[in-house]
Formats: structure tokens, sequence, C-alpha cells
């Protein structure tokens, strides 16, 4: 049983009102259902891009919330990224790495996709965020045929207002943002002493070990 088993929809003010659909991607079956139907993708991970992509190749009007840096790259750049990771240290191979995906796609803080200041590798291994491999939803952006949006602000009946003022009609909403960790759930007490399961990336781990030995401290009333 894995730690994260429940999915996760953001609780925003307002959704208990939206009278359209709203799912979790654990429970999106079918693009073909959507067909002809304003669809709003929560989420611009892998998922959230995957769904989104698949939407709008099968009649949707589909819109992505983008409202966390991201970094987007191609099944090549990353193959290429851990050959050159081997041999070199990773801030070198994120300068590298950006701009050759600036050269792919241009500049994308252009297209409503919040750019991040750490390059995408720095930021999987501190944060444990893996980069947005573009499955070709890119050019439907630059194209009109995926909207990105910011922020959620607030949910009405059949609208969804966005950070930025704006508001749009929509049939359904799909939320890709991930699980709940319900590790302590199957872990008793003993989930004080697991670490990793905070999903930051290796300094996440590092964070645990510190709590854990803080907590045996506590138990046993004496230094280590």
């Amino acid at each position: 049983m894995g730690e994260n088993n429940e999915g996760y929809i953001p609780k925003v003010v307002g959704i208990e009102n939206f009278e359209g659909e709203i799912i979790h991607l654990t429970d999106y079956k079918s693009e073909q259902k959507y067909e002809g139907k304003n669809v709003l993708v929560i989420g611009s991970g892998n998922s959230g891009i995957e769904i989104v992509f698949d939407l709008s190749n099968y009649g949707s009007q589909a819109s992505i919330v983008v409202r966390s840096s991201i970094h987007v790259l191609t099944r090549e750049m990353v193959h290429t990224a851990m050959l050159m990771l081997k041999y070199l240290p990773v801030s070198l191979v994120d300068t590298v790495i950006t701009k050759y995906a600036k050269f792919k796609f241009g500049n994308l803080a252009e297209l409503g996709t919040p750019q991040s200041e750490e390059g995408p590798f720095t930021v999987r291994i501190s944060k444990g965020r893996s980069p947005v491999i573009d499955v070709g939803a890119i050019d439907k952006i630059k194209l009109g045929h995926i909207k990105v949006l910011p922020g959620i602000s607030k949910i009405k009946e059949h609208t969804i207002v966005f950070d930025n003022g704006d508001e749009h009609q929509f049939d359904a909403i799909i939320s890709a943002t991930g699980y709940k960790n319900v590790a302590t759930k199957w872990l008793k007490v003993q989930w004080a002493c697991a670490a990793g399961f905070s999903k930051r990336g290796i300094a996440g781990i590092l964070m645990d070990a510190i709590a854990i030995v803080d907590n045996i401290k506590t138990v046993r009333g004496d230094k280590i």
C-alpha cells in the first residue's frame, strides 16, 4: 500500500457550489466524454499536461491552471541532461538545458507559464519536483487550442473567477493536483521514524532525518 493513495482536490472558495462535474485525475477515464465541453484542468505537472493535451485532441475547449513556476522539457532534453550530470555539476547542466529549452519553446512566460529562477535539476534535487515533459501541449497553447490560466480566486455555480479577475464558464473541473499523504494512517505511531515521505527530494529526507533524531531525543530524554 503506497503512502499517497487518496486523490487530493484543493479546497477553493465556493467549490461546493459548482454545478458542473468535479473529479480527480484517478476518475478520469475517457477524453471523449468531454467532447465539445469547456473543461478546466487544475495542476500543471505531467499528469495535468497530458490530460489537457488529450482533451484538446478530442474536441474539448481545454484550459489549464498554471499557478506556480514550472520547467518544460522534452524527453530528449532530460536524457541529455542525465548523461551530462555524470560528468558536470548540476548548475552547469541547468544552464545548458534551460537555454536549450528556451531555443526549442521560446519564452514560455509569454504564454502564461511562470518560470523558475532555479534550474530544472536543482529543483528536482532540492524540492523533489520533476520537470514537465512536453507531449505536444506547448504547440497547442501557442495555437490557442489550450488556454493557460492563473490561480483560482473562487468558484461559482457555473463560472470560475481567477486571480487576475477574469471569469470563465466551465462544464467540468479535473483536478490533477496529486494525492494526500496518508502515511500517518498506516504507519500509526511509527510515522515519526519514517523519512522520505515528504516528497521534497534529498533536502526533504535530510530534514526528516533530523526530525527523527530530535524525536528520539525527546522520547529517551537524553542526548545521542
